[in-house]
């Protein structure tokens, strides 16, 4: 029972608290009404229970009972107006952040809950993309991307390069500290997702040294720079390769192909399919003279088609690794090449579309506001995903909601009226 209480709402929104409050505050503390801590907590809080108006429901509560559930279950003990908090995360480092996510995905490996997202060789699938989370033609800040338009108009956005630890057979992923696609001073070039991708692979190193790790991307990573980069860092990668992206290496292939150094494998399945895989190992990845050698499958689903009289092609990709492809494990690789749109599907399609509303704006700053909050949602977002895999409470509640988003609508309907001593306690009544 040990790991599981460690892994308890409480629990981590208790290690949270304790991470807030060692967060720097250059503030005059004579002056300061509320502490760096309530505030970043607040924000938590606001993104935890998916509203925006948490602030003023908790306030209220605490002025009719001297209690109210940011202080019973987050630990806030003086609550700011939500302009007073949006100026003070506003000055908050976004690296302060990390060590939260860092907590959290170590206290998943302790519990050994972490273990079920391995790979065949022990290895953990991080699939990486990019997202946008805001988008304006008025608001701006000086980490804002731009982009010009014909009629004159500047549209203004936020970027990010978000991972995630995926794997083929759970629903849940479990995201990791996103980079911030953003200009800085002193630069003529606007930031890009390749840049990000070089340092998101540079501080996940840094923050899991011994983490054996697989790198999942699109046909944007399957570039040299990216995977020297992979290489550099002691990964293993598994990245998309479009054919129009990568003319010379599939010419090459197609000549090994009329040699006979193709390797197939097809199955057929139960609705008359037949999935061909298709394979070879050590290919120059372009024309350059320093080409690397890289390994490469594709996969393809026939399906009959009554019209033709035959079976047609109804999906067709391909992937390059360092991994050596085999009859054996071909299959597996596949499943962890097509693993890759969970992060659309199960990261940002839950954080846009599921309540958590990433892309509102809840307050652009000058600084760092919006990346914060953003990153206040993902944590929030991790909390959950952890209860999801850990915690039986919370996953009987879910089931008897019918859904996260009905869930969440009760809880925050409980805690504008009832006040809760313990997360526990809340999902119990």
């Amino acid at each position: 029972m040990g790991f599981l209480k460690h892994l308890s709402m409480q629990s981590l929104t208790h290690g949270l608290s304790h991470r807030f409050r060692a967060i720097p505050d250059a503030r005059l503390q004579g002056k300061v009404q509320h502490s760096m801590h309530d505030s970043v907590m607040s924000g938590f809080g606001m993104m935890y229970v998916q509203d925006p108006s948490l602030l003023q429901f908790q306030e209220r509560q605490k002025e009719e009972s001297g209690r109210c559930n940011l202080e019973t279950l987050f630990g806030v003990t003086s609550i700011a107006k939500e302009t007073q908090m949006r100026t003070i995360l506003d000055e908050v480092d976004r690296e302060q952040f990390r060590p939260a996510f860092k907590d959290f995905t170590r206290r998943l490996q302790r519990g050994k809950h972490l273990e079920q997202f391995q790979l065949w060789d022990a290895s953990y699938l991080i699939a990486v993309d990019g997202s946008e989370y805001f988008s304006s033609n008025k608001l701006s800040c000086s980490a804002c991307l731009e982009k010009k338009h014909k009629d004159g108009e500047t549209t203004y956005s936020h970027q990010i390069l978000q991972g995630a630890i995926v794997h083929p057979n759970l629903r849940q992923v479990i995201p990791l500290m996103p980079e911030e696609i953003r200009n800085t001073d002193g630069t003529d070039k606007q930031d890009c997702e390749i840049n990000a991708g070089k340092r998101f692979i540079s501080h996940l190193r840094c923050d899991h040294p011994f983490m054996k790790i697989t790198i999942g991307g699109d046909g944007l990573n399957s570039k040299q720079p990216f995977i020297e980069e992979i290489r550099e860092k002691e990964m293993n990668f598994i990245l998309v390769a479009k054919p129009d992206d990568h003319t010379i290496m599939m010419e090459w292939i197609g000549e090994q192909k009329q040699l006979g150094e193709v390797k197939t494998k097809k199955v057929d399945d139960t609705l008359g399919r037949t999935h061909v895989y298709s394979f070879i190992n050590q290919v120059p990845l372009n024309g350059r003279g320093d080409s690397i050698f890289v390994n490469f499958f594709s996969y393809q689903i026939l399906t009959p088609d009554e019209k033709i009289g035959e079976k047609k092609v109804t999906f067709k990709y391909s992937w390059v690794t360092d991994f050596e492809v085999t009859s054996k494990n071909v299959e597996e690789l596949v499943r962890a090449g097509r693993c890759r749109w969970k992060i659309e599907n199960e990261c940002f399609n839950t954080l846009k579309n599921q309540g958590y509303k990433i892309e509102h704006n809840y307050g652009h700053g000058s600084k760092n506001l919006s990346f914060n909050f953003l990153l206040l949602t993902l944590l929030a977002f991790f909390c959950h995903q952890i209860a999801e895999l850990t915690d039986g409470l919370y996953k009987e509640c879910r089931k008897k909601m019918g859904s996260k988003a009905n869930l969440w609508s009760n809880v925050r309907a409980f805690v504008s009226i009832i006040i809760f001593e313990t997360w526990e306690q809340l999902f119990k009544f």
